[in-house]
This record gives C-alpha cells, sequence and structure tokens, in this order.
C-alpha cells in the first residue's frame, strides 16, 4: 500500500485532530481521570468519592469486567463471560449453558471450580523506582531485563507488605510504571444465567452488530469464609435505564489495544499475522464443528470453546478489515509522521528517541524470517497438553531467584499459576484427544521432517496414534496427581513417565532456546524500541491521551447515541417488540428461535420495555460485563459487546459510528421479575 505524503499526512491528522477533540474516545485510568474533558463537554464533576466508588464496585472476573450490584458480594456481569463455568458445573444431564440456572436461595448457588475475581484496592506511581534500578549507560536488551528484575522485586516486596496480588503495570509503552495491587477471592458462585437462546439471540450471525436483541446477563456471588462477602462497594440497579442522549460511563477491564503501534508493526499485522491466523481459526471452527455433530454430549463439550473461537474469529476479521481501510491507515500514517516530526524537530528527542523506529523494524524483519516455525511449533493454547507444559515451567522457574525468572514465574505470579495449574475443572478425554490430534495433524504439515519439535512431538507416529498413545497414558487429568508434581518438585517432574509429562520435558530446552532467540532478535528491540517510543511520547504529549488497554480498571465515557448504518440511521435502543419482529423475520429458524420460557410468557409482558441500547463509550474485548452508570453512580446499563464499526477500534477511534452495545437495565429488571421468577434477585440489587 503506498505511503501518503507527509504534507497530506500533517493536514489529515489536523482534521482528525479536531475532530478526536470533540471525541468521547479513551479508556482512562483512575489515576487520570477526563476531567477537563467531561466538564467542558458534559459540565460533569469528577470528585474523588464517586471515583472511588466505582474502583470498589467494579472487578476483573475470568477474562472479563463485572460489578457488585448489592451489598451481598452479587456480582453482575455476562452470561459469555459466565459460561467457561456454567459448561464447568454442568452435567450430561444438566446443560446449565442450554437451559441456563437460578439459585432460588443462596444454599442453590453453585460453587464454581476455578473462577477468580479480584477487586482494585489502590495504585501507585513508580516510575522512578523502576528506572532508578538502571545504570545511566543501560540500553536495549540489558535496560530491559533490569527493567523486569526491578518490576519482580517491587511486586514481591508489596505483596509481602500487604498480602495483595501486587502487579507492575507498563503504560505509554514505558513511559510510566504503575504498581496495582488487588484483594482475590476464589470462593465464587453462580447465581443466575438465562438460556442460550436468551442469552446469544442470533448466535454468531448477530455477534459484533447491531442492532441487537440478548439477555446478555449472569449472576455470581462470592464468597469469604463461607459467608457472602460484605461488597465494599456497590452500583444499585436503576430501572429505568439510561436515556436517549444521556452522559454515562463505563468502567471495566479492557483488555489491550494496539493503537500506538508504529506503521512497520500494523503492516506486519496486515500483511502477515492476521491472514495467517484467521486461516487457522477457520480450520479449527471446523473441526470442532464436525467434533459437535458427533451427538449432543460431544456438542456440549464443545460449545464453549466453539463459541469462543467463532468470536475470535470474527473480532480478528473486524481488526483486519479496519486495517484494509484506506482511511483507518491514512491515519495510522498521519499520526505517525506527525510524531516524527516533533522528534526530528528536537535535537535533544532526536539524539535520545531517533533510534526507536529503526529498532523495531528490525524486529519486525527478524519476527518475519522465522515465522512459519514459531507459529508452527506450538501445541493446544488449552488442555492436559497445556497444563503439562505449565507443569514443567513452573518446577525449574521457582528454583531461580526471582530476578533470573521468566515473566510468569515471579513470586507475585506464582499463585495465580498454581491456581490455573490445579484447577478441579472436569477433563473431556474424548475431546481432549480430538483436539490434541487436531494441533499434530497442523505441526506435520507447517514444520519439516527434519525439525527437532515435530521430532519430539510426533515421535515418529502419526498424529492420530501419537494423540491415543499420549491421551491413554496420561493421568494428569486429576488435581491430585498435578499437585504431587508440583509438590514433589524437579526429582517428581524427571521422574514422571506421564506420556505428556516426558513429552512436556523434551520440548522445554527446544522452547526455551525458540524463546532465547526471540527475546534476543524480536521481543527485546521491539520492547527496547517501543520503551524509547514511549518515553518520547510522554515527552511530546504528557498524559492528554489515554494509554493502551492493558486489562486493568480504566473508565470510559460518552452519550447514548444511534448512529448512521448502511444507508438510514441504527436507533439508540431496541426493545422486546423488535426481539420478536426479528425472530417471526426469519420464521423463528435457529439461532432465531425464541427461547420456550419467553415465547410462554410474551403475552404477559411489555414488549416496549428497552432491550439493548448503543453509546459512544470507547471499550474493547475484556470489558464485556461492564457496568454503565450514570452521573449518580446508579447502574442503567450492561455492556456485552461492539457493534462491526467498533473492531477496527483497535487501532484508532471514531465516533461517527464506534460504539458499544449493552443490556438496558430496564431489560435487566422485567427478566428477572416476568420471566425467570427472580424477584428477589432484582429486589437485592435494588437496596441501597
Amino acid at each position: 500500500m503506498p505511503r501518503i505524503p507527509l504534507r497530506a499526512a500533517l493536514v489529515a491528522l489536523v482534521l482528525l485532530t479536531e475532530a478526536a477533540a470533540l471525541a468521547d474516545e479513551g479508556m482512562w485510568t483512575f489515576d487520570n481521570p477526563p476531567t477537563v474533558q467531561l466538564q467542558e463537554r458534559y459540565g460533569f464533576t469528577v470528585t474523588p468519592q464517586w471515583l472511588q466508588r466505582l474502583q470498589l464496585s467494579c472487578v476483573r472476573i475470568g477474562g472479563g469486567s463485572g460489578s457488585f450490584v448489592s451489598p451481598d458480594g452479587l456480582v453482575l456481569t455476562n452470561a459469555h463471560v459466565a459460561q467457561g463455568q456454567q459448561q464447568k458445573l454442568s452435567t450430561a444431564e444438566h446443560d446449565y449453558v442450554e437451559d441456563g440456572f437460578l439459585a432460588r436461595t443462596r444454599a442453590q448457588e453453585l460453587k464454581c471450580p476455578d473462577l477468580e475475581i479480584v477487586i482494585l484496592q489502590s495504585y501507585e506511581d513508580v516510575t522512578a523506582q523502576v528506572l532508578a534500578a538502571l545504570p545511566t549507560d543501560a540500553s536495549g536488551l540489558e535496560a530491559v531485563a533490569m527493567r523486569e528484575a526491578a518490576s519482580a522485586a517491587i511486586a514481591k516486596s508489596s505483596q509481602e507488605a500487604t498480602g495483595l496480588q501486587s502487579d507492575i503495570v507498563m503504560l505509554y509503552g514505558g513511559g510510566e510504571y504503575w504498581l496495582y495491587r488487588y484483594r482475590s477471592y476464589t470462593d465464587v458462585r453462580l447465581v443466575f444465567a438465562p438460556e442460550a437462546k436468551a442469552a446469544y439471540f442470533g448466535g454468531d450471525d448477530d455477534n459484533f452488530t447491531y442492532p441487537r436483541h440478548d439477555l446478555d446477563l449472569a449472576l455470581f456471588r462470592v464468597y469469604e469464609n463461607g459467608r457472602p462477602l460484605a461488597s465494599p462497594a456497590w452500583l444499585p440497579l436503576h430501572p429505568e435505564g439510561a436515556g436517549d442522549g444521556d452522559l454515562v460511563f463505563v468502567p471495566g477491564h479492557p483488555g489491550s489495544t494496539e493503537r500506538l503501534l508504529t506503521l512497520a508493526q500494523l503492516q506486519v499485522r496486515r500483511d502477515h499475522t492476521f491472514p495467517r491466523s484467521e486461516k487457522f481459526l477457520d480450520e479449527a471452527i471446523a473441526a470442532l464443528r464436525e467434533y459437535a455433530a458427533r451427538g449432543p454430549e460431544q456438542s456440549r463439550q464443545a460449545g464453549g470453546l466453539l463459541n469462543g473461537l467463532s468470536n475470535g474469529r470474527k473480532s480478528r476479521q473486524g481488526e483486519y478489515r479496519g486495517l484494509l481501510d484506506p482511511a483507518v491507515w491514512a491515519r495510522k500514517e498521519a499520526e505517525e509522521a506527525e510524531f516524527r516530526s516533533r522528534i526530528a524537530a528536537d535535537a535533544q528527542l532526536r539524539e535520545r528517541f531517533g533510534q526507536a523506529w529503526p529498532l523495531i523494524e528490525q524486529a519486525e524483519q527478524a519476527r518475519l524470517s522465522r515465522l512459519g516455525e514459531l507459529e508452527g511449533r506450538t501445541l493446544p493454547r488449552f488442555g492436559l497438553a497445556r497444563t503439562a507444559q505449565g507443569l514443567v515451567r513452573f518446577v525449574a522457574e521457582v528454583q531461580k531467584p526471582d530476578g533470573e525468572r521468566l515473566e510468569g514465574y515471579h513470586e507475585a505470579q506464582l499463585r495465580r499459576q498454581r491456581f490455573r495449574l490445579l484447577s478441579p475443572a472436569p477433563v473431556y478425554p474424548e475431546l481432549e484427544q480430538y483436539l490434541l490430534e487436531l494441533s499434530l495433524r497442523r505441526l506435520a504439515t507447517d514444520l519439516e521432517p527434519g525439525d527437532p519439535f515435530r521430532s519430539a512431538v510426533l515421535a515418529d507416529r502419526d498424529p492420530a496414534a501419537r494423540a491415543a498413545e499420549l491421551m491413554a497414558g496420561t493421568r494428569l487429568a486429576d488435581p491430585a496427581v498435578r499437585q504431587a508434581l508440583l509438590d514433589g518438585g524437579p526429582a517428581a517432574i524427571a521422574a514422571s513417565t506421564d506420556p505428556l509429562i516426558v513429552m512436556a520435558r523434551e520440548l522445554d530446552p527446544l522452547l526455551r532456546n525458540q524463546e532465547a532467540w526471540l527475546r534476543e532478535h524480536v521481543d527485546g528491540p521491539a520492547r527496547a524500541g517501543g520503551e524509547l517510543l514511549g518515553a518520547a511520547r510522554f515527552a511530546v504529549y504528557g498524559k492528554q491521551a489515554a494509554p493502551d488497554a492493558t486489562f486493568t480498571l480504566r473508565l470510559s465515557y460518552g452519550q447514548v447515541k444511534g448512529y448512521p448504518s448502511n444507508g438510514t440511521r441504527a436507533p439508540a435502543f431496541t426493545t422486546f417488540h423488535g426481539l420478536v419482529d426479528r425472530a417471526l423475520s426469519f420464521r423463528q429458524q435457529e439461532p432465531y428461535d425464541l427461547s420456550h420460557r419467553f415465547g410462554v410468557r410474551m403475552r404477559k409482558l411489555d414488549l416496549a420495555t428497552p432491550l439493548n441500547f448503543v453509546s459512544t463509550c470507547d471499550i474493547t474485548g475484556g470489558n464485556s460485563g461492564s457496568p454503565v452508570v450514570d452521573r449518580e453512580g446508579r447502574l442503567v446499563g450492561l455492556v456485552f459487546d461492539g457493534n462491526i464499526e467498533s473492531l477496527a477500534g483497535n487501532f484508532v477511534y471514531d465516533e461517527t459510528a464506534n460504539r458499544a452495545v449493552s443490556v438496558h437495565a430496564a431489560a435487566i429488571a422485567l427478566a428477572l421479575r416476568d420471566i425467570y421468577d427472580a424477584g428477589h434477585l432484582l429486589q437485592e440489587m435494588q437496596r441501597r
């Protein structure tokens, strides 16, 4: 794709900047809320008390977000965030994903096997401490390693002093380092989730689209010492919900964005990474559908993973289309041209930061030189084969001094690693073997016959025979076996004859060599260049823009507002009338068939009740389950998706059509009261 001239780029940036000044852009850290923008545009004053209440009400749950909605530890999130736990709690006799679940008493609430909820307690700027650990002449890989060691030491010291989970968060690509402290809870119980036909009406066809008609909500309860947790703060449900044009806020945990990447990095994603991952996702989804077609139980087992992969594919397709959009690319070129011109115009900045872009370009070229090999040398990112690798790596890393360990294995991170490795969640041997065989077939195709990784994995067998051999002999499905391996340390790992552990032992040195090459030639230079750019961006722009998302607590704001779509306008709200109309328009063919429960009660419902709505709040993956609150901090909605136009928001935000899609508070109230006979939960959520 040709580059646009610098003059044109700068003109474009001026126009874009003027538009952005009026946009509700940004996932803001709680230490730097958008106070000026909110005051100037909406006349709203952010107070410390208002902000702290949001902070203590919001939780990170699994891979998404949630919030306390009662004084008794009740947490609201999405059904699709809860789906993994619903599936793990299900059996062949009780499918809590397909049929939903409601605990009518607290004694009926179901304890989740491996769900963790964390609440941000405090945050502290430790930039000076991290940078103080570096000699003035440290640079490149050496500087990166020193920063990582300093960060690990700070996190360990904090955790020992406070007993709180302590994480170091890098912002602005290295412009700032913050210490975040969390309180963690692992006794979490499922309280309510609607049936799949209500939560996911429209299925993958309607995913990342709008208008929408989904009851994508779920409720958990957090327990401490066997009793419901006294919520540190909570957001009472406001059944009237949000109105058209209202100012609303989304406090949540956006996962990641790539708005600060360079053109060189974006080009590799556009031309290489995205097309390859799309091919992989297509193959994996097709294979899982074949497995699900074997029978009802196989369909149940594969359902959550299949939904997750389908969601990932559609998300990745939207991001890919964004990078192929000439307008998006022109905006990224304009942003980089303006940034580089500022650095070039200042001799001191040029001397300090001029090498950042060449370092990153060098790293991307190195990545491309071995891309096929790097992507081919992988096993499933889930399942017992991955668990075996985790056990071998964990035991080896904890023998080292904390500062020398690989990321993920520092003292402050070990509790979470053990929690994952020792999960008592059910294992489905047939599905495990099927997925392992699929992975081995892909590996056999992608890697040359003489590749040592290929040889260690396949052991001169064909993929089907090797997968059967590995699964027939493993005992890792038993958490007690995994516990014994961790407790036994290196001796237990070395003595194990479990075939998955044996394979993981053989692969570990190969993977370490590959990771060392990546650190030296790709991740190291890219990180060093990225930290230079982060410092440069911080020197030029300061904190006038929000940093990229990091799966930490952020605040977005915006208006409830429709948008132009398909030559007409998409409304700010949908209703239950619209749900019925869409179902009838498709003659109730799956995935547009109404749930039996809704069909039975439909005539008794106020179908004019708002169901879903859109706002200009800036969100991304990880925001699923975030509360939507009004000026008073009342719950007026529940984020569950973005529209298709929002997917390019991974790289740029455009308020014209980028929208967050949420369940309306009125729909939550109607569903609990009139559809599911869960008035006791609605009453609890309205306590102040």
